[in-house]
């Protein structure tokens, strides 16, 4: 008998096809999963779906067919059968087509050894990819091969990996550098660096609201202005940033809804930022955030027609390489280019420039990490071809220095930044507030609460959250801030930065 499964604001039928495979309802014409606004319709096209799966279900699998399956024809119809988030499908697809279908595409499924994926895994970490991301590669392949399995396209799974074979001994080989973190007094003159290459006070509450509040970047970004109490965040939403520069407005992270305490003091700095940029309703979702942007808007994500990463596709390069073909044509090969150009005239591409005066209604995680926080944090931009890595220019008064802009800056600089936190990211500043909280000696279950971890052993599930508790976090947040202001003003007693300045003044 089929079923209805809650998919949150619609329901799916869901039922159990010939084969044994659990199966979603799908329009027959675009192939997609239908979306029941009832649970007595979902469960009714489940049962006629199952029902009719069983009478046009063939009696015997055509056993030739699948012995000569390749990878790459599996895995496109394995794609096509998932029903997941975005963010989960758009990962499952960049592991598929740039990691995956290389190696594998035209190989014969069953054909497909241990020995061949150990091989694989070793031109990966060869190619100098991390072992993270080279595990969940292999997670997704085990996945894929697990399936056809059950289908019966294969006998085993190759890519399963019994538990310490083919490895060397000891864990050092797959040991990653400790995260980098920062303390408060670091959160505040990065904020201000970042602030100050912005050119406006926005980045400096956002840092300091994720720096002080553990948030992830997809709930800040996602934060709406009818969350933020007076004295707590409520989290319920995340902004979901995919490949094609969309933003997908989904459930925080393994459905980690959560009241965030505010001392006062950040309660004061969010307040006092929703009051002077008077937030306005996004185009995109229609609601209204507390941040945005720091750059102008790009359209070209919604604008009709192919886009850049389409082009990608086609011309089998990374999108960088695109850019550089229509920006600096002699810094790429003769070869690659004529590809790319015929990629272009074949999809009939055409460029879009960011609307003059307009910013974009979100912070891009690559775009703020890039060109905001780790300059920010380093005192150096990163590589953009073909220019080397370089120092901030800054014009050393008033101090911290303010970035030199425009033609011939690093002429007029006189100074350049040191770095504060070399190697700290964004995500390196939820770390550092679980490691504050462990420094306050929080307990465990506040500290699980405050950042969206579920903790399921018997010991927490026989403890709770007090109000004395909360309080003494916040009181405990207060005073290290407080501490933090003043050695930022032993510094320099003002700031550019004009929140900051009226903070410092303000002691």
């Amino acid at each position: 008998m089929g079923y209805a499964e809650n998919a949150g604001t619609y329901w799916r039928g869901r039922y159990k096809s010939a084969s044994g495979k659990l199966e979603t309802v799908r329009d027959q014409i675009t192939g997609k999963p239908v979306h029941f606004e009832t649970r007595r319709d979902a469960k009714r096209a489940a049962d006629r779906a199952e029902a009719d799966d069983a009478e046009q279900a063939p009696q015997a699998r055509n056993a030739d067919t699948d012995r000569w399956m390749t990878f790459g024809a599996y895995a496109r119809s394995w794609y096509a059968r998932q029903d997941l988030a975005a963010s989960t499908m758009q990962n499952y697809r960049r592991h598929i087509e740039n990691h995956l279908l290389p190696t594998f595409e035209d190989s014969v499924m069953r054909a497909i050894t241990a020995e061949d994926v150990d091989h694989w895994e070793k031109a990966e970490r060869k190619a100098g990819y991390a072992e993270a991301s080279i595990k969940t590669w292999r997670g997704t392949l085990h996945l894929l091969c697990e399936d056809a399995q059950t289908d019966g396209i294969v006998i085993s799974n190759p890519a399963t990996k019994r538990r310490g074979r083919g490895k060397r001994a000891g864990r050092g080989r797959t040991r990653r550098p400790e995260k980098v973190i920062a303390n408060i007094l670091n959160l505040i003159l990065i904020a201000e660096r970042a602030s100050l290459l912005s050119g406006r006070d926005d980045e400096f509450v956002g840092l300091v609201v994720k720096g002080a509040t553990g948030m992830r970047w997809g709930e800040l970004v996602g934060l709406e202005s009818l969350y933020v109490r007076p004295d707590s965040i409520r989290v319920e939403w995340q902004l979901y940033e995919l490949d094609t520069g969309e933003f997908v407005r989904c459930p925080p992270k393994d459905d980690s809804y959560r009241t965030i305490d505010m001392p006062e003091f950040l309660a004061c700095l969010i307040a006092e930022h929703i009051n002077r940029v008077n937030p306005k309703s996004c185009k995109c979702h229609g609601r209204k955030y507390v941040f945005s942007g720091h750059r102008p808007a790009n359209k070209a994500a919604r604008a009709p027609g192919a886009k850049l990463v389409d082009v990608a596709r086609l011309a089998d390069v990374s999108t960088g390489t695109v850019s550089n073909v229509l920006n600096r044509p002699d810094s790429v090969p003769e070869p690659t280019r004529v590809r790319v150009m015929a990629a272009i005239t074949e999809l009939r591409y055409v460029r879009g420039g960011p609307p003059p005066g307009e910013l974009a209604p979100h912070w891009r995680r690559s775009g703020f990490a890039t060109w905001l926080f780790q300059p920010a944090a380093t005192g150096w931009f990163p590589q953009a071809a073909p220019n080397p890595p370089r120092p901030v220019p800054v014009l050393g008064e008033p101090w911290p220095g303010v970035p030199a802009r425009g033609r011939g800056a690093s002429g007029r600089a006189d100074a350049c930044w040191l770095p504060i936190a070399a190697g700290l990211t964004p995500h390196g500043l939820r770390h550092s507030h679980k490691t504050e909280m462990d420094e306050m000696g929080v307990p465990a279950k506040l500290k699980d609460d405050r950042m969206g971890h579920a903790d399921g052993s018997v010991g927490a599930r026989y403890s709770h959250i007090t109000a004395a508790m909360r309080q003494a976090l916040c009181d405990g947040l207060t005073e290290r801030w407080i501490a933090a202001l003043h050695a930022r003003r032993d510094l320099s007693p003002r700031s550019p930065v004009g929140v900051l300045d009226r903070l410092l003044r303000a002691l």
